[in-house]
This record gives structure tokens, C-alpha cells and sequence, in this order.
């Protein structure tokens, strides 16, 4: 039985959505030479335009915010053309996109970024694990450097910057990556956070970073074009909280007053822990629910009022057509694994739409 709701239109704050299927932000790691987006990248996302509404991958607001080899920036000329350009693909389709600002902070290694970038977190605590390098293969991550009390109103400013270019290059909104062990979720989390003044410690000041770059950017931008993405206990890169509850409860009671776009959470499950009770009790926003969501699951959550729009991530790669699919029930098709962080075309625009045949 098709579930109706997953095809009725929807509002987060500004951004009106012909539904509340959301394309997940997935690196996908495309990006050209000086970290541009390409047509390639246009493309992409045009074809995936019949989302209610795409969030792109994690794009470094700086230099500085880069981690990863071959992802997006938003703070050259160059890079705002290229993100103009898939912005207009995809409203030539009659989509809607925000794009995702992802600091990486301490998860990076120097073979990435440019010869004079710096490797910044709250405080000098090095990442455990490894990360990919085009130059070198795997790497240990490197040794950050706290940034100076001074410096946050500066880091804070790139990221209002980043949203302003964001607009300016014709994309609806923006989300903050809170989320996945980057700089935001770095300052949250007590092991990569081990500041003594008014940005570490106490959950007070633990929180004060995110909070101080959602108001810059909805003040440059509107919040309603803003959204913001956390997974509260999601211990991926090296970011640990004995008490996400605390933590989590604080940061959403402190956003709720704002009226942003949207909170968009990862959700977690476990026999003793349920993050979406923290949403539940602590924020009063519209919500986007994303997870191992299926078309059952994720229509009981837009029914029961959990969640205001719901979110794919890697179901959108292989199917461009994913409404499509969901509404006719059809069946979905799968991807390449091998091919999600390499260069080119192939397992990027290659997956065709659905035909009988196929």
C-alpha cells in the first residue's frame, strides 16, 4: 500500500517542499581542481531533483575546514560559480537545495588540505583512527591546533560568511554538520574538548560554540533557511559524551528559541538509549528523521508526528528516481560500494532511472 503522506507537500521554515522524502548529505568526494564543484556534480544532483528537498555533502566553509581529499569549499569565486551552477540544475528541475557546511577540524591530515591551511580544534587532542589521502593512501590524522579564545569569533564569522555565499550562489539554505566528530561536535564532546575557558567544561560553555554559529548564520541568512544535523551518542571519529542526554538537551533548549528550518537527526537505538526522546523533550522545531528508514517506517513517523520530513541517504545513489520507486513501488536498485569516494562519472551519474527491462 502506498503511504500518501510520503507525497504531500511540506514546509521547513522557509524551504516549501513538494514532499518530505530529503536527500541525505552523502560525501561523494567529486570535487575539481581548487576543491570546485563540476558539472559532473550538477548533474548528480539534478538528477535526484524530484526530492522534496537535497541537502549536499559536507562542504568546508574554509580552507581550514577541510578534511577529506576531493570535497567542496564555499569561500572562493570559483567554488561559489560551481555551486551556482548546480544550484540552477537543480531548480531547473523543480528542486529545492540547501548546502551542507562541514568543518572537519581535527579529522584531517595535512595531505589534503593546501601547503598554508591550518588543522584547528578546540583543543590540541589528536584524533584517533586514519583518514584517506589521494597522495599517500591511509594516514594517521594530525595533531590540531587549539584555536585561541581570540580566534573563535573568526571561525565563527567563516562559517556566516560561508552562508552568505551560499545564497548569494542561489542555494535555498543551509545545514550545520553537527555531527560525525567535526569541529561543532568537537567542541560538544568533553574527550576532544578540553578547554578551561568560556568554550569548555560545563555543558554551558560546551554548547556555546554551535550555538554562536546557528545565530550568525541565521542572522545573515534568515532561520528559516537554516537547519542543523547532530547524533547525539554517535561516537564516530574519535568524539565521546558519557551523558549525550545532558549535553543534547542543553544545546536543542538553547536552538528552540531561534525558529530555524529544521533539526535533522541521525538516530541512535540501543536497549537503553533512544535519541529521539532528547528531540522529543527538548526541542520544539520541525524535525527531519533520518536512519535505516524505509518506506513503512518512514511513513508511521510522518503519521505519528515524530517527524515533519524524513531523510535518505545512500537509497538515493543508485536510484536517482527514489519518489518515483517509493511511490509506485518499485524496486530498488543497488550501489557500488567500491565506487562511492572515487573520481569520474562512474557510480556517480551512471545509475539509470527505473525501467522494466533492467
Amino acid at each position: 500500500m502506498v503511504a500518501d503522506n510520503l507525497f504531500e507537500p511540506v514546509a521547513l521554515g522557509d524551504l516549501e517542499m513538494s514532499n518530505p522524502i530529503v536527500m541525505a548529505p552523502m560525501t561523494r568526494s567529486r570535487a575539481g581542481a581548487g576543491d570546485e564543484p563540476t558539472e559532473l556534480m550538477a548533474r548528480y544532483y539534478a538528477q535526484r531533483a524530484t526530492a522534496g528537498l537535497i541537502v549536499t555533502e559536507g562542504t568546508q566553509p574554509s580552507a581550514a575546514g577541510k578534511g577529506y581529499c576531493r570535497t567542496p569549499g564555499i569561500s572562493t569565486p570559483a567554488q561559489c560559480d560551481g555551486w551556482s551552477s548546480v544550484a540552477d540544475a537543480v531548480h531547473e528541475k523543480g528542486g529545492k537545495i540547501v548546502l551542507q557546511l562541514m568543518h572537519c577540524g581535527r579529522v584531517a591530515s595535512r595531505v589534503n588540505k593546501a601547503d598554508d591551511s591550518d588543522i584547528v580544534a578546540p583543543s590540541a587532542v589528536r584524533a584517533g583512527g586514519t583518514i584517506f589521502t589521494d597522495a599517500a593512501g591511509l594516514v594517521e590524522m594530525d595533531m590540531p591546533r587549539a584555536l585561541d579564545l581570540a580566534e573563535i569569533p573568526q571561525v565563527v564569522e567563516e562559517f556566516a560568511q560561508a552562508a552568505r555565499n551560499a545564497r548569494a550562489a542561489g542555494l535555498d539554505g543551509v545545514e550545520l554538520h553537527c555531527a560525525s566528530g567535526y569541529l561543532p561536535m568537537q567542541f560538544l564532546s568533553p574527550n576532544a574538548n578540553r578547554r578551561t575557558d568560556a568554550y569548555g567544561g560545563s555543558v554551558a560553555n560546551r554548547i556555546r560554540f554551535t550555538v554562536e554559529v546557528l545565530e550568525a548564520i541565521a542572522a545573515e541568512i534568515g532561520p528559516g533557511r537554516v537547519g542543523f544535523r547532530i547524533c547525539p551518542g554517535f561516537a564516530f571519529n574519535d568524539v565521546h559524551d558519557d551523558d549525550p542526554v545532558t549535553t543534547y538537551s542543553a544545546l536543542l533548549k538553547a536552538v528552540s528559541p531561534m525558529n530555524l528550518a529544521y533539526l535533522h537527526l541521525i538516530r541512535l537505538v540501543d536497549e537503553q538509549f533512544d535519541s529521539l526522546d532528547i528531540v522529543t523533550r527538548s526541542w520544539n522545531g520541525r524535525t527531519i528523521l533520518n536512519n535505516g528508514l524505509n518506506v513503512s517506517s518512514a511513513s508511521e513517523l510522518l503519521a505519528s508526528g515524530a517527524a515533519d520530513a524524513v531523510s535518505f541517504g545512500r537509497d538515493f545513489i543508485a536510484n536517482p528516481d527514489l519518489v518515483r520507486r517509493f511511490r509506485e513501488g518499485l524496486a530498488l536498485a543497488s550501489f557500488n560500494p567500491a565506487q562511492l569516494y572515487t573520481s569520474g562519472a562512474q557510480g556517480y551519474v551512471d545509475y539509470p532511472t527505473y525501467s522494466p527491462s533492467a
